[in-house]
This record gives C-alpha cells, structure tokens and sequence, in this order.
C-alpha cells in the first residue's frame, strides 16, 4: 500500500497551512509521523507544489514528489493529484495495489489509525474503497433537518413522516474530513471513494480537520492531553 500526503503550498484560511506550527511542529508532521510509525504502508510519498513543503517533508523522513503548478490550483481535484502521483511512480516501474490518501489537517489520526483502516480494507476483497467516518449526531440526521418554505416557514426535509425519538433513526455516517482515504489502484481512473465502500470509524475529536485558526487551538488542547507534560 502507498501512502500520498496531500500538501500543496496555497490555503486561504490559514497561510501556509500545511507548515503551520502547531505545537512548535509543522502541521505536516503529525501526518508524516503518524505514517512512518504505522507497519502496513509500504511507501510514503508527499505531494506538494512547494519547495519549503518538500524540504520540511524530506526533513521529517517522507519522499517527496514536485506537483505541477497546474496541479495545485484552488480548483484541482484530488483525484487527479492522485492520478499524477501513480503515473509518476508508474514510470520507474512502481506500482501499489491500493493508495491511501492522508490529509495533513487531520493532526490527531495516529498510526493505530492508519493500521486499522489498512487492516480493515485488506480483510475484504471486494472492497473498492474505503473511507473514515464518524457517527452522524442525531440533531444533524437526515430525519432531523428542515427546509424554509418560500413563505418563510420550517417544513421537514423529506414529505414522509419522520421519527421523532432519537433511538428510531438509522446510524448514518458522514466522511471526516476524511483523515483515510483508500481506494484500489485500478479504481484511481474513476474515484477516490465509491463503489463498493467500507467506513472506517473514528471518534470526533481524532477526526479533527484544521480548517482555520480555532481549530488550531483546539488541536492544541487535544494534543496536551495526548502528549507527556
């Protein structure tokens, strides 16, 4: 399994996001950590358009592979990151059976993650994809929200009676963020995620994505709690 660290240089809510200090580390690192200490990935490979990027993910002990610019637009899918990635790689004559995507925002998902997600996919052979999860909050499920009418008034979202005790909804599941993507190789021509998809579940507060400065801190918070004094 090859492991692709999405790191391009440009973000909007905090500047030069994926080198951010956090903790006095780069935001990066938790994710490069976390894939170095994991034991099912047999490569581990950042994506990055940027120069100080790829020195700072070669510091911390990742392979590094330049992007094109026209890859690392605001507008560019992972997918077709991914894509280039394995065509790269597909040169020398490497190619993996499956990919897992790991976003560098996710500082709090640990190589127990990493290998349980792994473990998980490899465990099911007709599995195309995989991807982590959370638990949907019941105030959040679908036979929960409402719409505003045109007039201006709430009406539940879907015309059929909905259940109004929690314990009478379904589990559903939303992606989170996703710290874990993976996807067979051969299924990279069409998606990231799809076909025939495992969750992987992980708990909320390890499912935090950094986003803007408030996640920061509270990634801070939950780092303290984590890490020795």
């Amino acid at each position: 399994m090859l492991a692709v660290i999405l790191a391009r240089g440009g973000s909007k809510g905090i500047p030069r996001k994926n080198i951010a200090l956090l903790k006095g580390r780069p935001l990066i690192a938790y994710t490069i950590d976390a894939a170095l200490a994991a034991t099912c990935l047999e490569r581990i490979v950042v994506s990055t358009d940027d120069s100080e990027i790829a020195a700072v993910s070669c510091g911390l002990g990742a392979e590094v592979l330049m992007r094109p610019s026209e890859l690392a637009r605001d507008e560019t899918s992972t997918l077709s990151v991914l894509q280039h990635v394995v065509a790269q790689l597909a040169v020398t004559g490497y190619r993996p059976d499956a990919v897992m995507t790991l976003q560098p925002t996710s500082p709090l998902r640990t190589s127990k993650h990493i290998n349980e997600a792994a473990q998980m996919f490899a465990s099911d052979a007709l599995a195309d994809s995989l991807v982590s999860c959370i638990n949907v909050p019941h105030f959040f499920h679908p036979h929960s929200v409402m719409r505003l009418t045109a007039e201006g008034y709430l009406e539940p979202f879907f015309d059929h009676p909905q259940p109004g005790r929690r314990q009478d909804k379904e589990p559903v599941f939303a992606r989170n963020g996703a710290a874990i993507y993976i996807t067979r190789t051969e299924c990279l021509d069409e998606f990231i995620f799809g076909g025939r998809l495992i969750p992987y579940m992980m708990h909320e507060a390890a499912s935090l994505d950094i986003d803007g400065p408030a996640d920061m801190t509270v990634a801070e918070g939950l780092l303290a709690e984590q890490l020795p004094k």
